[in-house]
């Protein structure tokens, strides 16, 4: 299909982790070695909490949700990237780089979401601990997961269609080894003043007020463990968000180094560590 005199492109070639024929083999038995291990842990740890009943609470409850969306983002991406190390047949197609962006982008949004239920689940027992079984009840935990799905599942259609509506031409070749934002907007030959407001409205918004309400759980947090007056009251109440706070810092950490910064520091090898990054790990 030609726009004027320049080809729109219907496929792309991702390049992967790195294009040296040398470490392809290394790097597919690293990648293997992780995805099994992350697969395995993950729904070891789901099937754990489902069985015993003595985690049978919000907390591993929302501890289980995490591990899931983790089992998914890994399962959207690390086949490809497999198969890309051992293949020479490095493309895919403008509808598979649209779906994996699409599967991408639910993920990460639904762990803004999340994260932040999270944070309001460890503020409700430690503020209040007399009516936490209360407040987070089975429904309302269910609630939660089941909002930040649903508010993952309508960000990430807004961010995929805006970004698939802009025209892309010129080399087809995606130093990456997924579809991301970046890589795709260098390629488009249709102006996109109109798609960085749409996109930093979106991103911006879920972001700061996910991050909002983070910061606002852990500074009550913060203040209701100051008032503890056993020291070890006091590290046991930390203990109990220290998973989620690796989980934070790991995911926005990532996200905010990929995203938060001037396009002069852009940086193709720090970008692709940090979208490896960016899924929280639960077995931290």
């Amino acid at each position: 299909m030609e726009v004027g005199n320049r080809t729109l492109l219907t496929e792309f070639i991702l390049v992967g982790i790195s294009a040296d024929p040398r470490w392809q083999l290394i790097l597919f038995a690293i990648f293997l070695m992780l995805y099994l291990l992350t697969l395995s842990g993950n729904m070891s740890l789901v099937i754990l909490i489902r069985i015993d009943s003595k985690l049978h609470t919000p907390m591993y409850f929302f501890i289980g949700s995490l591990s899931l969306l983790d089992f998914w983002y890994t399962f959207v991406y690390t086949p490809k990237l497999l198969a890309n190390c051992i293949s020479d047949d490095r493309r895919i197609s403008l509808a598979g780089c649209g779906g994996s962006f699409f599967f991408s982008a639910t993920v990460a949004y639904t762990e803004c979401y999340l994260l932040a239920a999270m944070s309001y689940d460890r503020h409700a027992a430690i503020c209040k601990p007399l009516l936490y079984s209360g407040t987070m009840s089975a429904s309302v935990c269910t609630g939660l997961v089941a909002g930040s799905y649903a508010g993952g599942f309508l960000n990430a259609i807004a961010h995929t269609a805006n970004t698939f509506r802009l025209s892309f031409c010129g080399r087809n070749v995606i130093d990456h080894f997924l579809c991301d934002v970046l890589p795709l907007v260098k390629m488009s030959c249709t102006d996109t003043q109109v798609y960085v407001i749409i996109l930093s409205t979106i991103v911006g918004f879920t972001v700061l007020s996910c991050l909002l309400a983070i910061l606002i759980s852990y500074l009550n947090i913060l203040l209701a463990i100051l008032r503890i007056r056993s020291a070890s009251g006091r590290r046991k109440a930390f203990s109990t968000c220290a998973s989620h706070l690796v989980s934070v810092m790991l995911f926005y950490g990532s996200l905010l180094s990929e995203y938060a910064r001037p396009s002069s520091s852009y940086s193709l090898e720090r970008d692709k560590v940090a979208a490896l990054l960016t899924p929280s790990s639960t077995l931290c």
